[in-house]
């Protein structure tokens, strides 16, 4: 798979991966803890969602920054090397 196509494919993933708002299930309720208590576990397990979603949105940043510099190395050397010739 060349390089552009696999960048493309990768900000697509990172696009629709960044649409969701993931939600974890409960866990099963012990005795019926208070309605405060289940709001705040809810929103812990929220935010742990959202923060592992963000690093994965960053790693795919980094990859596609990795991919487009070594593109750009190539296609330097590849003129350099058609223009020292």
């Amino acid at each position: 798979m060349s390089r552009p196509i696999m960048i493309v494919f990768l900000l697509v993933i990172l696009i629709v991966t960044s649409q969701f708002e993931w939600r974890q299930p409960l866990l099963e309720l012990d005795a019926a803890p208070n309605l405060s208590q289940i709001h705040q576990q809810v929103a812990k397990r929220e935010e742990a969602v959202k923060e592992k979603i963000i690093l994965s949105q960053e790693r795919h940043i980094q990859r596609l920054s990795d991919l487009v510099r070594r593109e750009n190395e190539t296609r330097n050397a590849t003129e350099t090397s058609h223009l020292n010739k």
